[in-house]
């Protein structure tokens, strides 16, 4: 009796692993346009300028089987300012990707690939760890729905409500010319 429970046990297991490989979208799906329109960080800059701050535009496309490379288009009072960079994948654990020019490491908490993306970036800086997260969106307009996945994955992490933003939308800065 024993074997047979540890045996359907251990099938059982096997086919929830099955599934749960099945299910995960090709990475790819993830390349595209899309709109940083929330963020929240433990950043001091970030804390005094978030009130200024606009709508971002970033770009995801993969260079090679495990590089990702993001262009970013971000509104400042000087004008757009843009920047690439190419992020290396570190396992097979999760969507997780690091850059050795940023010295930034980033991750996707939660995505539909289709909607939105909660991303968390980690970045060593003058020998301080800063942390931010970011809710991408498909388009200028985010659902309520991925506003509220977002306001829970930054409270699990320990974000207050003060230190998440959302974004008002902007049209001047695109990617669409980096």
């Amino acid at each position: 009796m024993r074997t047979l429970a540890l045996s359907l046990g251990l099938a059982l297991l096997c086919l929830l692993h099955k599934e749960a490989v099945a299910t995960v979208p090709d990475r790819s799906e993830i390349a595209g346009t899309w709109y940083v329109v929330a963020l929240a960080s433990n950043s001091e800059s970030f804390l005094r300028e978030k009130d200024k701050m606009k709508m971002a535009m970033a770009r995801i496309s993969f260079s090679g089987e495990d590089e990702l490379e993001v262009s970013y288009a971000v509104p400042s009072p000087k004008g757009c300012r843009k920047w690439e960079t190419t992020f290396k994948k570190t396992s097979d654990d999760g969507e997780v990707y690091y850059s050795e020019e940023a010295e930034k490491t980033v991750e996707v908490l939660d995505t539909d690939y289709k909607s939105y993306a909660v991303i968390f970036a980690t970045r060593v800086k003058d020998g301080r760890t800063l942390h931010m997260m970011r809710l991408y969106s498909r388009s200028r307009e985010v659902s309520p729905a991925a506003v509220a996945i977002f306001r829970k994955l930054a409270r699990e992490r320990n974000y207050t409500d003060e230190v998440v933003t959302i974004l008002p939308s902007q049209e001047e800065c695109s990617v669409d010319e980096v």
